[in-house]
């Protein structure tokens, strides 16, 4: 409700916001060589994350689950509703030095057990090495953002590609 309120009554015009980077939960297993992205190529955002991530050795996935709808169901949607980019990440599933198969293992396992749970808090055996890298990769792409001459744009094709257009004139 928050997030649809400021999208819709913003401290600072549409027109003047350069993105939204959302970071809705944090890797809690360790490092990864990826970084999953919730509606991957939608806007230039994506491109910036893709460079960063190449930089350090890492690479872009898409959402490893789009049947759910994630896109749809999170605080950045209500911005892209209003025409501002959005970047909705989620942690990667190909970690550092475990078994293929470890990062969906652990994922389905927080959801059955965790997700939206009394039980989803922190736990004494989490490596939130993986949350570091990933909030600092997302520090970076806010960084080079706010460096550009131009903001951040949606896709063509993308649905919230003309509000954002109209925004801007």
């Amino acid at each position: 409700m928050g997030s649809k309120y400021y999208a819709e009554h913003p401290l600072y015009p549409r027109a003047k916001t350069a993105a939204n980077i959302n970071i809705d939960g944090i890797n809690q297993w360790g490092r990864t060589n990826d970084f999953s992205v919730i509606g991957l190529g939608n806007s230039t955002l994506d491109d910036d994350l893709t460079r960063i991530l190449k930089a350090d050795g890492r690479v872009v996935r898409p959402d490893a689950e789009p049947e759910k709808g994630f896109y749809y169901r999170s605080d950045h949607f209500e911005f892209a509703k209003q025409g501002v980019p959005a970047l909705d990440t989620e942690g990667g599933i190909d970690f550092i030095g475990k078994p293929n198969g470890y990062g969906m293992r652990k994922r389905d396992e927080y959801t059955s057990k965790d997700y939206h749970k009394p039980s989803d808090e922190v736990k004494k055996d989490w490596d939130l090495s993986g949350g570091v890298q990933d909030v600092r990769t997302l520090f970076r792409v806010g960084y080079v953002v706010a460096q550009l001459e131009t903001l951040p744009s949606w896709k063509p094709g993308t649905e919230f590609k003309a509000k954002r257009d109209s925004t801007l004139k």
